[in-house]
């Protein structure tokens, strides 16, 4: 018990420390540059752009119908705790931050890719607490489930390319769709960098006593699957389970935190991986 205390302990100061860190890049930097780099907070800043409304509040409206999809169509677990991250960072953006955080003045490109940089800590830090801040998110992982064959990654891509062309009209300049890619690609590869050290899957292998329990929360929870293997223990000469998931990026501190819940004694190996082909990431075709 005093273990699970400590890690949720951890958890919420990720997360704390995360929401600041990206509201701070959202405020900061992305605003002033004038760029919408995909997701609700892409869409918020062309609104409040066009009507200077509050861009937390607009964050949150923006993701409203989104999470409700995500609750009847993903997982209810997955929206709850998307929600409530979603709501806090919005509040926090225009109570907090917006007030009293200096904005950056200076070159265009070093405002985007300065944003993209503190914006990816943020949100790196956020999905190690275990939850994400929805958006492109929740539209990728739901376009990912209508067609298993299109990989998340393309899903993300199709998602937040839209709003990178919208940005062109409303800011009046391509130079806020091609900064605006600038902002989005130092906030997936720092996102990556801190999660996996660059890599985009993560493998895991684990001895538990609990694979069907797991099993189950991972296909709830992470709107995963997971392959459950027959083994022995060499020493002991006992009965065990293998259980074998590949996830993303994202997921992996949610799926480690499903792993210690279910069975605090299990082991798991995880092995990072640089590709993944298959239903629910990457298509697997022949090539030549």
């Amino acid at each position: 018990m005093r273990t699970l205390l400590k890690q949720e302990g951890k958890n919420l100061v990720l997360l704390a420390v995360g929401i600041l860190i990206y509201d701070i890049g959202t405020h900061a930097f992305v605003e002033p540059a004038q760029v919408a780099p995909g997701g609700a907070i892409g869409v918020a800043l062309l609104i409040n752009h066009l009507t200077e409304l509050p861009i937390g509040m607009l964050t949150m409206a923006t993701n409203i119908p989104l999470l409700i999809l995500a609750w009847f169509y993903l997982s209810r677990r997955f929206a709850i705790t998307t929600a409530i991250t979603t709501a806090i960072c919005s509040a926090v953006l225009d109570i907090l931050v917006a007030p009293v955080c200096p904005i950056y003045i200076g070159d265009r490109f070093l405002c985007s890719l300065y944003g993209g940089v503190v914006i990816g800590v943020g949100m790196a830090l956020i999905f190690l607490a275990g939850t994400t801040t929805g958006g492109s998110d929740i539209l990728g992982y739901l376009l990912q489930k209508k067609r298993p064959q299109m990989s998340i990654g393309r899903a993300l891509l199709l998602v937040d390319g839209v709003v990178l062309v919208i940005s062109i009209f409303v800011f009046g300049n391509v130079d806020a769709a091609l900064f605006g890619l600038v902002t989005l690609f130092a906030q997936t590869k720092v996102i990556d960098s801190i999660i996996y050290g660059g890599e985009v899957s993560t493998m895991a292998t684990v001895v538990t006593k609990k694979p069907e329990e797991i099993a189950h929360r991972v296909i709830v929870d992470l709107d995963r699957s997971a392959t459950l293997l027959k083994a022995q223990g060499a020493y002991s000469k006992e009965d065990t389970t293998l259980l074998l998931c590949t996830v993303r990026k994202s997921q992996f501190p949610r799926l480690k935190r499903i792993i210690y819940e279910a069975d605090p004694e299990a082991f798991m190996m995880a092995t990072e991986t640089s590709e993944v082909l298959g239903f629910g990431f990457k298509e697997l075709k022949g090539e030549g």
